[in-house]
This record gives C-alpha cells, structure tokens and sequence, in this order.
C-alpha cells in the first residue's frame, strides 16, 4: 500500500514514511492509493474474533503493509490492553433509549476518544524511529483531548519530543491539568493567546516551511497524520460488531465532529464495506461543517468568529481533514484547487458542479446543537437511562435525535462526563462525581510556556528547546 498527497504533488510513501511525515510537501494530507474493500466472509471472520487488538491487527495490516504482521501484532497488543484500557474489551457499548446506543470510546487513559489512536501511536513511532535510525519532533496542536492523549502515550518514550500548542484559557480545567501537569522532559506545552485554529495554522506553517520541518525532524500527531486515522477506523469496526446482532443489519452512526478526523474514518470503514447507512455529523455553535452539508458552501471562519463554548473540543472552525473528504469525492486535482479558492477567496462553493448534485450518495447528515441543547440533552438522558454523556456527546445526541427511524443509532462518545464537571454539574447538580482523582490532578504543579500568536516566535522555541 502506498500513500499520496490530497493535492496530488507528492510522490508516492509507504505507510512508515507517512507516519513520521504529517502534512506533505506539497500541503496536502496523505490518503491510501487504494481503499481495502472487506468480503461479506472476512466480516464474519472479523465478528467472531475474540479480542480488540486481533481486530486492530486485521485491519492495520491492510494498511500497514510494510510493518512484518508479527511486529505489528506486538504493537497492537501492547497499545489495546487493560493496563492502558479500563475495560478487556477496550471500548464499551450502553443504551440510552430506544435502538439510540452510545458507543463508549474514553477508557483509556485520559478519559477521552483520542486514546483510541494516541495509545496506538505511542507504539508505533518509537518502532518505526528504531527501524529507521531517526528521531522524532511531534509539533501538535489540540483543543482539549489530543494534546492530554497524546502526550500521555509519548511522555517518556525513546527518539520522541512532543511541542504541543493549545489555546490559552479556553479548555476545561481538567484538560489543562492532565497536559500541563506532565513533567516528563520530552515534553513542551505552549498556550498560545488565540483560538484552536490559530494553533493548528502554526503547526501547519511549520510544517509547509520545508527547510525547517526537514532541520528539525518535525513530525504530526494530529489528525492529519493517517495513522490516526487507521487507528480511528478499528472501533468503528468494533463498535458495529458491538451493536449490531449480524452482519446482516445496517446502523446510523452519530459523531460529534470539530476537525473532521473521527467521522472521516467513519466515512473510510464504510467505504471498506461496513454495512452503515447514514453518518450524521453534529457540530457546537461553531458550525462550519453543518453550514457545508446544509449549503454546499465551506467558509472557514477566523480565529476571532470562532465561539467559545462548553464543548470546548469542538471549537474548530477550520476542519483540516475535510480536505480528505473532498479528495475522495473529487480527487487530487480539484481538491489542489478549491483549497487555492479558500486561499485567495475564503470559501469554495460546491453547488453550481455535478459534485453537489450527487450528494444524496453521500449518505452524510448534520445537524447544530446549542448550549441549551446539550444541558437539556444531558438532563434527559440522565432522567430517562440514569447515563450521564459529556457535552460533545451530547451534542450528537441532540442531532442524531432528529434522525431516528428505527434503525438502530450509535453515538460515539468523545469523553468521559468527568472531564467537563462544570458543565455536568449545570445539568445535573447532583450528579454522581468523585472528584477526588480530579481534585488531586487539578492540584498538582503546572509546566507551560505562553505565547503570542506568531510562527516566528514558535520557530525560535524549537530552535532553544530542541537543539
């Protein structure tokens, strides 16, 4: 399997190369020459396997094709098991009405969705940094849950510095805490005085500045980097062998969406032959990606339109991976050219070409949930099934809401409720939290650098820091 670029300049990388490389050269994000397509018989094979990581095994090694399978059976069993997962099977399934399910995808770690690839990764970079002789500097950027991820699955590991850039004052204080409380000396969290997408536009100018990503070794742990997206893939096997009593039955599958990442390997498994009917995307106030599938137009907003909500996770306003979703429907060519419109013009406009016209193919939903919405939701859901969901979860319960029709509905959850207690407890003031883990995380010393908006004084850290 070999990988290319969205805006078709690059030539073609194994999947080793792509891990280590994040954007490429010439801009765009890599994508598989080729999607696998699974038989209806190697889906019951996969059904009855009986562990997590023999699926994870299955599925990225058709991807993975130049990692020898028993080397990455070792990387899979050591990232899926109950020393980095609360629960043997890894993720969990629960019922919150009738055929509505919520797919539980936080038992990792850091109590959110993210460890489902970060703990993947963590294996995955030192092995390939070993094979290759090389070290790695990640420069990151989150708006809550990557950054913790990700930085507990690299703190410590061999060959691996991690830069990550998060936005100052605006995530919850259980986030803060679990990113900047980590002391590890490979470790550097910068708070930048901006928004998500001011920290996701430096990351990428240092990554489009090639002397400079080539100098310093800077790598990606984003969701542009594939290997999220592979790792993101797995569960959304799992996840219908979980809900679905055959391979028989189709689902609709919910996912709260900020940079696009999680319903785009949604949209890759079902592309593979996962029997799913519909993708319903939920977006916060900030609603770039419902504006899109509602108008056919994709205005990205600035860093001063993007609100500040209470599911601070999904305060994105420009969804890097879109850009994958675009490549699939209308290949590299025009891809190269409607991200030139966002460049020059700040949109493109999809409405007026064949591509708008064969949306109904796309089998893809939105919907906008407000604050309100998602309290409500989060009271209802607690009075009705005795579940509490955290805030972005809620928000693709609130839209996929708009959708039922019998067929059966999963939600992915993005997060433990615990993470994001203010905003629970505003729902429900007495809902069942020991804090004292909370508590004692939140209390504990806090290392970070703050810092300007400003690729210039990014560079001049790394240059410090990493020489």
């Amino acid at each position: 399997m070999k990988y290319v670029s969205t805006r078709g300049g690059d030539t073609p990388k194994s999947f080793c190369e792509v891990v280590l490389e994040g954007l490429c050269r010439d801009g765009g994000l890599s994508m598989p020459e080729s999607i696998p397509q699974i038989s209806k018989e190697t889906l019951t094979k996969w059904r009855n396997l009986t562990s997590y990581s023999e699926l994870a095994l299955e599925v990225a090694s058709l991807y993975a094709t130049d990692i020898p399978r028993e080397d990455l059976q070792k990387l899979v069993e050591n990232a899926y098991n109950t020393q980095n997962f609360g629960v043997e099977s890894i993720i969990s399934e629960r019922s919150i009405g009738e055929n509505i399910k919520v797919l539980g995808l936080s038992e990792g770690p850091t109590f959110a969705f993210k460890d489902m690839a970060m703990q993947f990764l963590g294996q995955l970079f030192p092995y390939v940094l070993e094979k290759m002789d090389r070290t790695l500097n990640i420069v990151g950027a989150t708006s809550g849950d990557t950054g913790s991820s990700a930085i507990h699955a690299m703190k410590g590991k061999p060959r691996i510095n991690v830069v990550m850039l998060s936005p100052h004052n605006r995530m919850s204080a259980f986030q803060t805490a679990q990113m900047y409380s980590v002391q590890d000396k490979n470790i550097y969290n910068i708070a930048v005085e901006g928004v998500f997408d001011d920290c996701q536009d430096l990351v990428k100018a240092l990554n489009n500045d090639i002397a400079f990503k080539e100098k310093f070794n800077l790598g990606a742990v984003n969701s542009i980097n594939f290997a999220r997206i592979l790792a993101q893939i797995i569960y959304y096997f799992k996840g219908y062998f979980m809900t679905a009593t055959s391979n028989d039955e189709v689902i609709d599958v919910v996912i709260p969406s900020g940079n696009f990442g999680n319903i785009f390997a949604g949209i890759m498994a079902r592309q593979m032959g996962l029997p799913i009917r519909k993708l319903i995307l939920a977006t916060n106030e900030n609603n770039v990606l419902d504006e899109f599938f509602k108008t056919g137009v994709y205005k990205p907003r600035a860093s001063k339109d993007v609100h500040l909500t209470s599911s601070p996770s999904m305060d994105i306003a420009k969804a890097s991976n879109f850009e994958r979703f675009i490549y699939l429907i209308a290949g590299s060519e025009a891809t190269k050219a409607l991200w030139e419109q966002i460049d020059t013009q700040g949109y493109f406009d999809l409405t007026k070409g064949e591509l708008w016209a064969d949306r109904a193919e796309w089998n893809i939903e939105s919907g906008e949930s407000s604050h309100q919405n998602r309290i409500e939701t989060i009271q209802r859901i607690y009075k009705e099934s005795n579940e509490l969901i955290d805030p972005h979860t809620a928000d693709g319960v609130f839209v996929g809401s708009h959708y039922l029709d019998g067929t059966t509905q999963v939600c992915l959850e993005t997060a433990k409720p615990i993470k994001f207690y203010e905003t629970i407890k505003q729902a429900v003031n007495d809902a069942p939290f020991d804090l004292a883990e909370v508590e004692k995380i939140e209390a504990l010393p806090q290392k970070k650098e703050v810092m300007a908006n400003d690729a210039a004084l990014l560079r001049q850290f790394i240059e410090s820091a990493l020489n």
